[in-house]
């Protein structure tokens, strides 16, 4: 069986999950092509797992300070390009295309009538879910931008729909709780504004990953470059995680057992839900701004309780393996009983 899987390259929740699925794929015995677009080629990192993997630009948000920019998002669109990748994709090799949001190979496989799994945390969007109730046009948003015809939907409850519960990789350095360390991931607000904000809570050492060539400090903050293995390291030893609310980060920070300051990334519908869910299970506080007292307190606080997941990936493969013909409300009721 050969499959083609596209990812989405805009933040790094998509290509997260692309790493667990990757050895889930290779164990089950499917030969995979890999694909990613919505970001600069050379933007990606630590991609040896991939293979020689292939890039188009396809489609992405553009952010200033911390709020998507709808007018920037539509001028810098390369609607043409994009068009054109989707006619000049050649699908004929493949069983099925599975796409984690990616909407090149996905409009290819419905332009060419070739079968399309989509396995993202946006597909769980297409049901009703807590903060999305004023979006009533939501599933055929999410269904314009890639299309699928099974779509399998991931989050952390199942709200009565076939969802699937988060796919992370299993922590693999020791878990350590240094009270006085604190992770931060906030690649859509200003390194100006974030720096002045930190800076009033010396009796704290923050390490801020960003787009940097180069270790720096200033005073109790710490500026490092994207790296997947050092941000793993951190996220281990750390107190609690400074972030937005993007899918991926947040499961990784709840099943390592660290409390959650998120700050939702304004104009994005799936952040503001996300945030709304977390505050609901009582797994995140949440700031609209760069408050001092709401940070300080929650600086206070005790850790949190891990989360424990099944092995989501390995049964995704295997059931991709059998032909995906069984029913996603099966696949996903199997495996929220293991979470239980």
């Amino acid at each position: 069986m050969r499959i083609l899987y596209a990812i989405q390259g805009t933040g790094n929740g998509h290509i997260t999950r692309a790493r667990v699925m990757a050895p889930a794929l290779q164990r089950a015995g499917i030969q995979t092509d890999y694909l990613f677009s919505g970001r600069h080629p050379d933007a990606y990192f630590d991609m040896e797992c991939f293979g020689e993997y292939q890039t188009r630009t396809g489609l992405t948000l553009v952010t200033h300070a911390g709020r998507v920019s709808k007018w920037q998002t539509l001028r810098s669109s390369r609607l043409g390009e994009f068009c054109r990748d989707v006619r000049r994709l050649d699908l004929s090799a493949y069983e099925l295309v599975l796409t984690d949001f990616e909407p090149v190979a996905a409009w290819a496989a419905w332009r060419q009538k070739r079968r399309c799994i989509g396995l993202a945390h946006q597909y769980a969007l297409c049901f009703p879910l807590p903060g999305t109730e004023k979006t009533p046009f939501l599933k055929q948003a999410v269904s314009l931008f890639a299309p699928a015809d099974i779509r399998l939907g991931i989050h952390w409850q199942a709200f009565d729909a076939p969802i699937l519960p988060p796919m992370i990789l299993p922590q693999t350095y020791p878990l350590h709780h240094d009270a006085s360390t604190i992770l931060v991931y906030l690649p859509f607000e200003e390194r100006g504004e974030v720096q002045q904000w930190l800076q009033q809570f010396p009796d704290y050492h923050f390490r801020i990953y960003l787009k940097t060539e180069a270790p720096s400090c200033e005073e109790n903050l710490t500026f490092l470059p994207l790296s997947r293995e050092g941000f793993q390291q951190d996220l281990a030893r750390c107190g609690g995680v400074i972030c937005n609310a993007g899918f991926g980060l947040c499961s990784e920070a709840m099943q390592s057992g660290k409390k959650l300051l998120v700050k939702p990334l304004k104009g994005q519908i799936e952040q503001f839900s996300n945030a709304v869910i977390l505050q609901q299970m009582q797994r995140a506080s949440i700031i609209s701004s760069f408050d001092a007292d709401l940070t300080a307190s929650w600086l206070e606080q005790a850790g949190a309780d891990l989360m424990r997941l099944p092995d989501v990936a390995g049964s995704v493969a295997h059931w991709l393996k059998e032909g995906a013909v069984g029913a996603p409300e099966v696949l996903a009721r199997q495996l929220w009983q293991v979470a239980e």
